[in-house]
């Protein structure tokens, strides 16, 4: 038995909520059908016959999930219907006035990972309180976090909002896109949208509840972003992202982005050693060497190590924070962070305080435990999938 994803229900329901409109899609290649058919494939051969595709909106990454990351993803026109293709990861992350004129609805398809830190989330916010200030109803199209239920990390704090996280919310929300937009739309939306989930049906095992692993839903993982190639790059991201707010490489330029980290100067298995002997739960570090063709360290020999998730156990967080902590343990001489880069990433200034603090890694973990709490009391009313 299979999830089906809001996209699967639609085409079964013959488009039922969009027949007939003039609509918006924002979307990439990301969505699929079950039989891994892109959404934007399957708008653009309904178009004219069940609604009007009058525009695609894109985020981060383009159409094609293929833009490198940060690169400025250009407008264009889709060559098949004739609409425009509007990049809201460029000139404007929100859609404007203009782009909005005519339409009667706008659908959002996309594969989100679960992680404050992707961007994809937001965008939607962008879209939603637009929507919103329009009058235009919008529909999610719902899909499974690929990280599951499970919340974890710190809230961001006021102050530290930017594109990487403009509500507080933890690290990892254990939402899917159509819970915690409408959380959104309920509690920060200056200006509510009419808002549509379309859900996600027949839940084996439970699978988009607490507890599950992305492979009880049946489903196949479409890579969401050139950095997010894989399954097991997801289940890293958590934590992994933070490197990004360090000297060190967080892996870019390589086949294993976010799985690895390491700088040339770095003792491998002296690393791993360390690590292992804090006996975290569901990792287990190896020593690692690789040489980035991009980013940090590019065409240079880089050692370090690479995280491995063995069991459910895995708390990518602190299995990262972790990493972070001990090297710069190690070379406190080299050692550099990229301060701004990583407080907005973490939502505060206080996770650079701990690791600078040398604290035992039980101490960070009581501190997130309580945002943990403060979130699943939050995000409670707004969670609409079954045990």
């Amino acid at each position: 038995m299979m999830i089906h994803n809001g996209i699967d229900t639609l085409i079964q329901g013959v488009y039922a909520p969009i027949r007939g409109r003039r609509i918006g899609l924002f979307t990439n290649a990301s969505a699929t059908t079950g039989d891994l058919i892109r959404t934007f494939d399957v708008f653009r051969a309904a178009h004219g016959h069940y609604f009007h595709l009058e525009a695609i909106f894109t985020p981060e990454h383009g159409l094609t999930a293929a833009v490198a990351d940060g690169e400025a993803v250009a407008s264009e026109v889709d060559t098949w219907t004739g609409a425009p293709i509007h990049s809201l990861y460029g000139a404007s992350y929100a859609p404007t006035p203009a782009m909005l004129a005519g339409l009667e609805a706008i659908v959002c398809d996309i594969q989100d990972i679960g992680v404050r830190y992707y961007t994809y989330l937001w965008t939607i916010t962008y879209i939603v309180e637009a929507a919103g200030a329009a009058g235009i109803p919008v529909l999610i199209l719902d899909r499974p976090n690929p990280l599951g239920a499970r919340i974890d990390g710190a809230i961001l704090q006021p102050g530290y909002e930017s594109f990487v996280g403009r509500f507080p919310i933890p690290v990892q929300h254990g939402m899917t896109l159509g819970e915690i937009v409408g959380m959104f739309n309920s509690l920060w939306n200056p200006t509510p949208a009419r808002l549509e989930v379309l859900q996600c049906r027949d839940n084996p095992t439970g699978a988009i509840r607490v507890g599950h692993s992305w492979e009880d839903t049946g489903l196949v993982f479409v890579p969401t972003s050139p950095a997010m190639p894989h399954l097991s790059t997801v289940r890293q991201y958590p934590g992994a992202c933070l490197v990004e707010g360090t000297i060190f490489s967080e892996g870019r330029g390589t086949a294993l982005p976010f799985e690895i980290t390491g700088a040339p100067f770095v003792d491998a298995r002296s690393l791993a050693k360390r690590l292992n002997a804090l006996e975290l739960a569901g990792v287990r570090y190896r020593p690692h060497s690789f040489q980035p063709t991009a980013s940090k360290f590019a065409g240079v020999v880089c050692h370090g190590v690479q995280a491995h998730r063995i069991s459910a156990e895995y708390r990518p967080l602190l299995a990262w924070v972790a990493v972070i902590r001990t090297l710069r343990q190690m070379y406190p001489d080299q050692f550099g962070w990229k301060t701004e880069t990583f407080d907005r990433l973490y939502g505060s200034a206080a996770g650079r305080a701990f690791i600078e603090s040398d604290a035992p890694l039980a101490e960070i973990a009581e501190v997130w435990a309580r945002d943990v709490a403060l979130f699943a009391e939050t995000c409670a009313p707004y969670r609409i999938y079954g045990d």
